[in-house]
């Protein structure tokens, strides 16, 4: 998925470039790879915050209402 924004430049040790190459699939940008990881953290917040909220929080079955 190509994209229209204008890019920049970050700086990363090439061992972590290294990793991030490691992780891409074949024709994978740099860019893609990061979007990959960035909704991968977003999924596992947020199924991290549900899981913790099934533990904690007390539910009351529609019916009881």
């Amino acid at each position: 998925m190509a994209s229209t924004n204008q890019t920049t430049t970050i700086a990363l040790a090439r061992s972590t470039k290294e990793r991030l190459r490691r992780l891409a699939e074949k024709g994978e940008t740099y860019d893609e790879v990061v979007l990959r990881l960035i909704d991968r953290a977003a999924i596992k917040a947020m199924d991290d915050r549900w899981n913790r909220i099934l533990r904690e929080e007390k539910f009351t079955a529609l019916e009881e209402l």
